[in-house]
């Protein structure tokens, strides 16, 4: 059985490039269109990307960048465009086995918060909260207790039931899809059914 061939010298010169780029104001929107891209067909991209000096630090200015634009809301689709693919990245990071505890122990889900508590149904903010949700599902979907025990210790059911409330259809199934997993871990069940307040939260929310 013969195994996927990785990526040929060529391709792998070009993703250092990409990365290297980064690091440049004047290159580094094209340099994140690239690698967003190359998710899927690159496997250590995600290694590279956290190892890789400066790199995390950039993909966290690009999201602070917008803070200002939140509230009140002046994001433009090229803004959101523009976060959106520092997130994809992040998403990688946030997947990839090798790098997920580090992701977690430098606690960079919080930098996504001020985005999920955008209420804004503008499609350049939902476009954002969707891509921001998808990082913090990429972390669930994986079966794992300090993902869980992190997630709870940083208040993100609260965001995803708003979400579930008020957002896009999409929105409001990555947010019920993280909400389920935490509550099918037994930290999570036992999170939610600690207080009557956040049980009926939680339960009101399913019923709607």
């Amino acid at each position: 059985m013969s195994s996927v061939p990785g990526p040929s010298p060529d391709e792998q010169q070009r993703v250092y490039d990409l990365v290297l780029q980064l690091q440049s104001t004047e290159l580094r929107e094209q340099a994140l269109l690239e690698l967003s891209k190359k998710r899927e067909t690159y496997p250590d991209l995600a290694p590279l990307l956290w190892h890789s000096f400066g790199t995390v630090a950039v993909l966290l200015q690009e999201i602070a960048s917008i803070y200002p634009l939140l509230s009140p809301p002046a994001l433009s689709a090229h803004a959101s465009n523009r976060v959106c693919n520092a997130l994809a990245l992040l998403q990688c990071i946030a997947s990839h086995q090798e790098t997920r505890s580090y992701f977690l122990s430098a606690q960079i889900p919080i930098f996504l918060y001020p985005v999920l508590n955008t209420v804004s149904k503008s499609r350049p903010f939902e476009y954002l909260r969707l891509t921001s949700l998808g990082v913090i599902g990429a972390l669930v979907k994986v079966d794992d207790g300090e993902v869980i025990n992190f997630l709870l210790s940083t208040e993100i059911i609260p965001l995803c039931l708003r979400i579930m409330e008020t957002s896009s259809e999409l929105s409001k199934t990555v947010a019920t899809f993280i909400v389920q997993k935490i509550l099918l871990d037994d930290m999570g069940l036992q999170y939610i059914c600690a207080t009557a307040d956040r049980f009926y939260a939680v339960s009101a929310v399913l019923n709607s």
